[in-house]
């Protein structure tokens, strides 16, 4: 059985960290309310603007754009959000699995694998991958993203699809789906593919006007910044709910933790305090 000063010393350091993971939680939980309503709000307009710009990858007048023209895969570039912190559960782990397992098929298929981070986990997770090139790395943008913050990699992305540098482009990141359920998605953003929803319309006729190419400009652009738009708002939401689950799970351990260890403090008190009442006993005796 451990002294009771270490039993003390353990008692005030698990209630140090009880009192950082509560304050961890109540931030995390404040934070959330906004990044769900961000997220839910945008949903529907996100979905419809992907289903646009993936019928626009089935029109054959579309097809000799840049931005549109499909070709064998030879370099495909991951797009990988994650947080700049820990302490946030399976939230970042999950991600970095998803883009290990997409490197292990790529090198299977022959094919180099290019990334772009969005915070420091997935930078870190990176660079230690041999074979992994590293395109640009992005720290998280905090609670309030803007459209200048993801400008940056917008034009990186148009810019090496288009130089045919890069022949695919894929989105990692969570979705959030409720405070209890995350799910981590590879989301096809050049070139995008029919959704399930999607198919049944697949055979659609366009006109475009004036033009292809000035509707090509004016919109494709548009798309696509909304599909990372998105992506930043839902990975926002998951972060701050498996943030809050893991540090209200944690707070709700050094509970447990206390209670163990001021029971143990509490016998071990009252076995110094027996010992000594049996020694002074025993002294009395033997005076006599």
């Amino acid at each position: 059985m451990a002294s009771t000063i270490t039993l003390k010393r353990r008692i005030s350091s698990i209630r140090s960290t009880r009192q950082i993971t509560k304050a961890m939680e109540l931030v995390s939980a404040s934070k959330l309310r906004r990044a769900q309503e961000q997220a839910t709000q945008s949903r529907d307009y996100r979905q419809a603007a992907y289903g646009l710009l993936s019928r626009l990858n089935q029109i054959q007048e579309v097809e000799r754009q840049p931005l549109f023209r499909r070709r064998n895969v030879k370099n495909r570039l991951y797009v990988v959000i994650t947080s700049n912190s820990g302490l946030a559960g399976a939230y970042n782990s999950n991600v970095l699995r998803l883009l290990s397992h997409h490197i292990q098929d790529d090198r299977t298929q022959s094919v180099k694998s290019h990334v772009i981070t969005i915070g420091n986990k997935a930078a870190q997770f990176s660079r230690r991958i041999a074979g992994l090139e590293l395109v640009a790395v992005y720290p998280a943008f905090g609670d309030h993203p803007t459209a200048n913050d993801i400008r940056p990699i917008l034009n990186t992305l148009i810019g090496r699809y288009k130089d045919e540098s890069i022949d695919e482009i894929l989105v990692l990141y969570t979705v959030f789906r409720s405070s209890i359920s995350q799910q981590t998605i590879s989301l096809p953003l050049l070139p995008a593919k029919l959704e399930e929803t999607d198919a049944a319309n697949k055979f659609v006729v366009m006109n475009f006007e004036p033009d292809v190419e000035t509707v090509i400009n004016q919109v494709a652009t548009s798309l696509i910044e909304v599909q990372i738009w998105q992506a930043l708002l839902e990975s926002l939401a998951s972060e701050h709910s498996m943030r809050t689950l893991a540090m209200k799970s944690a707070t709700d351990n050094a509970n447990e933790l206390i209670d163990d260890y001021t029971l143990e403090y509490n016998t071990a008190r009252q076995g110094a305090i027996t010992q000594e009442l049996a020694e002074i006993t025993g002294g009395a005796e033997a005076m006599k």
